[in-house]
């Protein structure tokens, strides 16, 4: 997946978000359902995030962006800023 993938996966996850927020406001779904989706995707947006960042970082310090790869959720969500 290159960089332009990846932004356009984070761009489509958004735009998820707002949907789902949506629905919950629409009654469409319950609040339990739209924290559940919401975690769901949080956790795959922190991935993408991590993945990018990676590529970038490769690419800045003469690496093979292509040698980044998806690190489990579990790990990233550990970060802090």
């Amino acid at each position: 997946m290159d960089q332009e993938d990846i932004l356009a996966r984070i761009t489509a996850m958004v735009d998820d978000e707002r949907r789902i927020r949506d629905a919950l406001a629409s009654g469409q779904i319950d609040s339990t359902t739209e924290h559940e989706r919401l975690g769901q995707l949080e956790r795959s947006l922190d991935q993408c995030w991590d993945l990018l960042r990676q590529r970038r970082a490769k690419t800045e310090f003469g690496g093979n962006p292509d040698d980044a790869h998806v690190r489990p959720a579990s790990q990233v969500e550990g970060y802090q800023n």
